[in-house]
């Protein structure tokens, strides 16, 4: 396991960050829960943004001197972490911010990142694409730039305090359930909940269309780009890992599901329509695993992480339409 970062670090981001953050709910399930299983929802789906991305924007970008963001600041998303980006830098008055995006973007989240002020470009048919092209552009501006899940340990720990937050909201958790897509989420929860409760259970999910960090531990090899194959609801949550999440998530990650887009879009029609949460598709994705999977998932009572709530309209009227039971 790589040594980026430790649990006190995770503690001192959430020091730096608290009062720009929400403490989010963790509230029980009323339809998963059965006898041997209950089940609850961190739901970062409320957090300001409607993602946990902005816990490792705002950590990251606290801790710019004047010199580091002297031509501003820039990053590439497929949104939730640009919107982050371009609320943290709102909240710490740094005036220049860009981010690129790949063409497609919903223009849900195109709209609330333009309308914390920063501005948009898009570049590049997908998400590993769109890094290419983005960072060269960034790189040429002279901007700083906020690193998503890569290479930037400030941005792990800032997700992590979701971790530090489960288990003080209830110290019964014996299983955590994230969803992965550069692996920053899972790894920074990983280290936070394992400081406090070691025997705690860290599960992973991925869509079957991207399974980069299953491919990645199994082949000994950082993919850091990994293609996307067929459509896929999870737009936010593909795409390559990051090397800090691969050299950290070994020794602590206890299980990775690997689900399809069929359980996962059943899964978001369960939260709209039964759970009446307002989250997105991809992370509903935690849930099709505790679906699909309870015994694997395993543990008896469970958190699992709803990692955003930008809601794409398009794929909500699409899914909503779809009958899973046949």
């Amino acid at each position: 396991m790589g040594r980026w970062f430790t649990a006190a670090d995770i503690r001192e981001a959430r020091e730096r960050i608290r009062g720009h953050v929400r403490v989010t709910p963790l509230e029980e399930s009323i339809y998963l829960n059965d006898d041997e299983h209950h089940y609850y929802f961190k739901l970062e789906s409320q957090q300001r943004g409607k993602s946990f991305k902005i816990r490792g924007a705002l950590n990251t970008m606290a801790q710019l001197t004047p010199a580091d963001c002297e031509f501003g600041v820039g990053t590439i998303s497929t949104g939730n972490h640009g919107v982050a980006v371009s609320m943290a830098a709102h909240e710490l008055g740094i005036d220049e911010c860009i981010v690129v995006v790949p063409l497609g973007t919903p223009r849900a989240k195109t709209d609330r990142i333009r309308y914390f002020g920063a501005r948009t470009m898009s570049l590049g048919k997908d998400y590993d694409e769109a890094l290419t092209l983005g960072i060269n552009y960034i790189d040429r501006t002279g901007m700083f730039y906020v690193d998503p899940f890569e290479h930037d340990a400030r941005v792990y720990c800032g997700q992590g305090t979701i971790g530090l937050e489960i288990l003080e909201q209830n110290p019964d958790i014996d299983t955590i359930v994230a969803p992965i897509g550069g692996g920053g989420l899972v790894s920074g929860i990983a280290v936070a909940a394992k400081s406090i409760k070691p025997d705690v259970r860290i599960v992973g999910v991925q869509t079957a269309a991207c399974p980069a960090m299953v491919d990645s531990l199994h082949d000994g090899i950082c993919y850091n780009r990994y293609p996307t194959e067929g459509d896929t609801v999870c737009e936010a949550i593909v795409g390559g890992i990051g090397q800090i999440a691969f050299e950290t998530l070994p020794g602590l990650i206890d299980d990775i599901v690997v689900v399809s887009e069929k359980s996962i879009r059943a899964a978001f029609k369960f939260m709209i329509e039964r759970e009446q949460c307002s989250v997105e598709a991809g992370s509903a994705m935690v849930v099709a695993a505790a679906r699909e999977f309870p015994e694997r998932v395993g543990g008896q009572d469970v958190a699992l992480v709803i990692s955003g709530g930008n809601l794409d309209v398009g794929i909500l009227s699409s899914v909503l339409e779809e009958d899973f039971e046949a």
